[in-house]
């Protein structure tokens, strides 16, 4: 095993939007010396956001990756860092990254705690089992409260968070930290505005007792995984080491007991050399990761592939990126064995082989060329001809498919069209380029318009989107009013009988079908599929033909056209021809059967509900209140912030556009608001009814 990769940390930075992850990424490259200048997002010219369009709307976009060194008790640390977006519309970034990162830093504003967003992404990383430590940011804030953050970790995140450290002052006061391990004041002085300088003194004597109640719950906390430290915590905790302290939490967090919080303000360079000396003393290696697990697609059976060089050779796939210079370039995290530059692969999903032709490593939009990868870390290849997000790579004679990501599906569409005839190839092409990047991007064309729709996750998702097919790819577009996502579902049971045959001289065509169509469980998605045809009546080989034509037909429902959320399908008794029986006559009749009996199964239209928090001075919560009424939202809960009030609400997305404008008219401007996507949910039958009209009046 590589001796260097317990000295790798592959680490995300994530965090509701505004919190301040670009800011803290741009002051740790500072600090490890990656740069030379503390880029602004304010300034737009943040290192970590390249892109024009995040530099515009000083919010970062798409997830970059970078690499930097630390030195920590005289040990040199490589930090493999991932920036990721904090907006709802770009969540896929955070999914993917989270998928192979090892390590997360939680960032949270000390004002806004913890966020719709916040909540969204630390689901996201408990879903990949990530240990993370956290951030208290923004500690300069007027209204700055770093206990009660830490409190709205715990009640909100189901979290258990240990603070490390406690600040000294708050707001315009904010002046230091109080290190609880080593119990030391660390202070900074206004007369290093860089922050790079500070002072490590005696506690002051007004936090001395606050100070030691903190550094005795911190004990208390971690010496519950380590039985001899509870012993000692019981007869002398003054006996424990910091080396002891600094082990325990790092086991704690490692297992996921506990999450370390700390506390600065990145934007006054406070508190980022702290947060740096934590990321390497808590969050794991790949060593401490261990072995990932995948399939031999050769015969199904577990694998598992040890973080070593000499081990075969496991990447997986986790994003694809369009660059103007290198061409298709794919970011790969390497589980085990080493990659070379001009290495062939084997792409487990395609069963095809791949060759690598060069090698980066990345620092946000720029490459630096390498001719060998090894196992642990995190890097980019060009080369590839049918590569997708998720996909292994492995070695050629050492096959395995690791487990791979699932993407939430778009809530959002619209008609678009190129402003030229001479576009339209252009157009075509640019679209394959952005949807083969981001899974949560799909272009479709619909077979009644022929019109090109293209679906994302939000407002903001198809805005970006169609702004880079004008400036990257200079394709301009007209495009229509935003249409949501709407879904079918059916309500009762319907029992049938369909026979398919065609006779046109020779051999024909036959299938018969009896079974049952009816709702599926709460929860589940796509087709249940039942088989119970007893005696051989229908032959084993047209089964998977009679679910692949009920699973087709599920893409147009019996309403008005849209997707059906869910389906169970019995199929219990038929026959069939020994001459004119085939899988397609089967198919034929599943999807012929779905068509005329759907219909009959009382269905209804479903549509995306989100889940919609807004921010507002008291005074505004009337009016705010009601336009959700005028919405069909139904308010959920109403809480106090930092001032303010905080409104929590479901609202259905067809009537969440164009929020954001009339939102700043009610309040005058002074209210924030943010969404997410919360669930499907029955459209009331009387819009239903004029949806439905609507839909099929374009095309009848």
């Amino acid at each position: 095993m590589n001796p260097n990769l317990k000295y790798t940390r592959n680490i995300g930075i994530m965090a509701h939007i505004d919190a301040g992850k670009t800011t803290t990424t741009e002051r740790i490259l500072f600090y490890t010396g990656r740069t030379h200048r503390m880029g602004e997002v304010h300034d737009g010219n943040a290192q970590m956001d390249w892109m024009v369009q995040e530099q515009e709307r000083g919010i970062t976009i798409t997830s970059a990756a970078t690499t930097t060194f630390w030195n920590y008790r005289d040990e040199d640390y490589k930090i493999n860092i991932i920036d990721t977006p904090g907006h709802v519309d770009f969540t896929v970034e955070v999914e993917r990254s989270l998928r192979v990162l090892d390590g997360a830093v939680a960032i949270f504003c000390a004002v806004g705690g913890v966020e719709p967003q916040s909540e969204t992404v630390w689901r996201q990383a408990n879903t990949y089992h990530v240990p993370r430590i956290a951030f208290i940011n923004k500690m300069d804030r007027t209204g700055a409260d770093f206990f009660g953050v830490v409190n709205e970790i715990n009640q909100k995140l189901g979290a258990n968070p240990i603070p490390v450290q406690i600040p000294i002052g708050a707001e315009e006061n904010f002046r230091g930290v109080v290190d609880l391990i080593r119990m030391k004041a660390i202070i900074w002085y206004n007369s290093d505005v860089t922050g790079t300088s500070f002072e490590t003194e005696d506690i002051p004597a007004d936090m001395l007792e606050e100070a030691r109640e903190w550094r005795s719950k911190l004990i208390e906390a971690v010496a519950s995984v380590d039985d001899t430290l509870l012993e000692r915590y019981i007869d002398d905790q003054d006996s424990i080491t910091e080396y002891e302290i600094t082990a325990a939490l790092r086991e704690s967090t490692l297992r996921g007991l506990a999450v370390p919080v700390l506390c600065g303000s990145a934007f006054k360079n406070k508190g980022i050399q702290s947060l740096l000396n934590s990321v390497v003393a808590f969050l794991p290696s790949p060593v401490d990761i261990g072995p990932v697990k995948g399939i031999d697609p050769r015969n199904d059976n577990e694998v598992v592939r040890e973080p070593d060089d000499k081990a075969p050779l496991a990447a997986l796939a986790f994003k694809i990126a369009t660059d103007p210079f290198v061409g298709r370039l794919v970011f790969l995290r390497i589980y085990s064995g080493v990659m070379n530059a001009g290495d062939t692969l084997l792409n487990t999903r395609t069963g095809k082989r791949e060759r690598i032709n060069r090698l980066f490593e990345m620092h946000a939009n720029k490459q630096y060329p390498k001719e060998q990868v090894s196992a642990g870390d995190i890097c980019a290849g060009v080369g590839f001809k049918d590569l997708k997000t998720g996909d292994t790579l492995c070695a050629v004679n050492k096959p395995v498919v690791l487990e791979s990501m699932e993407f939430p599906e778009p809530v959002i569409g619209v008609a678009i069209e190129p402003k030229t005839q001479a576009d339209i190839d252009r157009l075509s092409l640019a679209l394959g380029k952005l949807a083969e990047e981001d899974p949560t991007f799909q272009v479709r064309i619909d077979p009644d318009s022929g019109q090109t729709i293209i679906n994302g996750m939000g407002e903001l998702h198809l805005e970006i989107l169609i702004d880079r097919l004008k400036r990257e790819f200079k394709v301009d577009c007209n495009q229509g009013v935003p249409q949501v996502a709407y879904k079918e579902a059916i309500t009762t049971a319907f029992e049938f009988r369909e026979v398919f045959s065609k006779q046109t001289g020779g051999r024909g065509k036959f299938a018969d079908i009896y079974a049952t169509l009816m709702p599926a469980a709460k929860g589940t998605k796509g087709l249940e599929f039942v088989d119970e045809v007893k005696g051989g009546r229908i032959p084993k080989e047209f089964i998977p033909a009679v679910e692949k034509g009920f699973r087709e037909a599920m893409s147009n429902g019996p309403l008005a056209g849209f997707p059906l959320e869910n389906l169970k399908v019995i199929l219990r008794d038929g026959s069939y021809h020994p001459v004119d029986s085939d899988t397609l006559s089967f198919e034929i009749a599943a999807k012929q059967a779905f068509r005329k009996y759907a219909g009959k199964c009382n269905p209804v239209l479903l549509e995306p509900i989100m889940a919609t928090e807004v921010i507002t001075p008291e005074v505004y919560v009337g009016d705010v209140v009601s336009d959700f009424n005028r919405r069909r939202g139904k308010v959920e809960g109403m809480e106090s912030k930092a001032g303010a009030r905080v409104v929590k609400a479901k609202v259905p997305l067809a009537e969440k556009f164009g929020y954001v404008t009339v939102l700043r008219t009610l309040t005058s401007g002074r209210a924030t608001s943010t969404m997410e996507f919360s669930h499907y949910e029955e459209v009331p039958a009387e819009i239903a009814k004029r949806i439905v009209e609507i839909t099929k009046g374009k095309f009848f």
